[in-house]
């Protein structure tokens, strides 16, 4: 069973070492971070452990550098953020566990957080072989002398076997951190005993990254509204042509099965009515809304593929989640980045906004898309710092990172 954080602070943490695994992948423009979500929750643990006094060293790892030092994913520009928010000192280190860190970590006063460069500059972090990441964990635990401790507070990470997430807890006395804790509870509550209507929006490009959520939801939840990028897949199982829009036609049958399925079972699969159809995927491109039963039909024809929702389907999408008591939403309905093609996305965030519904948006695209559409964090009942992870969680997986902490 897992060690909670109270329980590290309760037996006293003043002068102690504590290595925290946290969330600070953030999206970057440069150095500029565009969306502070992940550090904003990832406060507060630090927060806590600084305040009993502890010398709080942070793991995190900002994109994929594939094991290489590459400047541009240094971590910096999220430290420095987290550095803005904070009310007390935050020092970066220039290497992971190399000279930098090692002296950082010895000099660090109580109360101070050092944050480690990008974990994943060291290839062993996310390595295939068991020895490797073992002797990477080592050498972390070595930043934090003969009372270290650690904590895993990256409910983004939980679903990777890394060094950082997985071995480590091995290593050291760990201890469950809040944020993930939040999480478990939140999405256990949403898949365990919702309240009904449960209404689940599913968006983003491939049906296949989706496949085993969709399964695992069928006879779970009451309705599953399918947009996006995705949707196309189901489209074609129902016999539309659907030009040239995102299409898996390997998973066309499987598509089948669940229609089928979720009839049987109970679960409404509410599909898109109509679709914003282009020209082409750029945000300049001519488009008009068509009905899914004619999209090839029009000036645009054959040649066009689906970028959004249409208006119809957004109003459609709307009175579902206006008639639910949980909504889970993971994945844009359309290419929100565009703003030709960012309505449907933006019609479904207001509708959760706007709901009385427990909502839960599944962080990765969902999240950044309803920030940058410029809705706040507290219009929804809660934003999941782990896209992936919450996928995998809701699929029924083993997680390593909990698995680790006996969770």
């Amino acid at each position: 069973m897992a060690h909670a954080l109270e329980e590290l602070i309760a037996g006293g943490v003043k002068g102690r070492h504590v290595l925290v695994r946290s969330d600070l992948n953030v999206p970057l423009d440069g150095t500029t971070v565009t969306d502070d979500g992940r550090v904003k929750a990832s406060l507060p643990v630090v927060k806590k452990l600084a305040d009993a006094g502890a010398k709080v060293i942070v793991m995190a790892h900002l994109g994929r550098p594939k094991g290489q030092v590459d400047p541009k994913y240094s971590i910096k520009p999220a430290a420095d953020r987290l550095q803005d928010l904070a009310d007390f000192t935050v020092e970066v280190a220039e290497d992971v566990v190399g000279p930098d860190a090692q002296k950082k970590a010895r000099d660090l006063g109580e109360g101070e957080v050092l944050v480690l460069e990008n974990v994943r500059f060291d290839p062993r972090e996310t390595s295939k072989d068991d020895q490797e990441r073992a002797s990477f964990a080592e050498e972390l635990a070595h930043l934090t002398g003969e009372r270290g401790a650690y904590v895993d507070d990256a409910f983004g990470a939980v679903h990777r076997r890394h060094a950082s997430v997985f071995d480590i807890a091995k290593v050291l006395p760990s201890y469950l951190g809040d944020l993930v804790a939040t999480e478990l509870k939140v999405l256990s509550t949403i898949i365990d005993n919702p309240k009904r209507p449960f209404v689940v929006v599913m968006g983003g490009s491939k049906v296949s990254d989706k496949l085993a959520v969709i399964d695992n939801l069928i006879g779970k939840a009451d309705a599953l509204l399918i947009g996006g990028g995705m949707s196309f897949t189901f489209s074609a199982a129902q016999g539309y042509k659907v030009g040239r829009s995102l299409l898996e036609s390997d998973q066309i049958s499987t598509v089948t099965q669940y229609l089928e399925r979720a009839e049987a079972e109970g679960t409404k699969i509410v599909l898109p009515t109509d679709a914003v159809w282009a020209s082409e995927f750029s945000a300049d491109a001519r488009h008009e809304v068509r009905s899914i039963d004619s999209l090839e039909d029009g000036e645009i024809g054959a040649e066009g593929q689906g970028l959004d929702i249409g208006p119809k389907s957004q109003e459609l999408f709307a009175q579902y989640i206006k008639d639910a008591q949980t909504v889970f939403w993971n994945g844009p309905v359309g290419v929100f980045e565009m703003e030709a093609f960012s309505g449907g996305t933006r019609a479904v965030a207001t509708a959760v906004a706007e709901s009385d519904a427990f909502s839960v948006i599944g962080g990765g695209d969902s999240a950044s898309a309803v920030r940058n559409l410029g809705f706040s964090d507290d219009e929804f009942g809660h934003i999941s710092t782990g896209g992936g992870a919450s996928l995998e969680y809701i699929e029924g997986k083993t997680l390593p990172g909990l698995e680790a902490l006996g969770v």
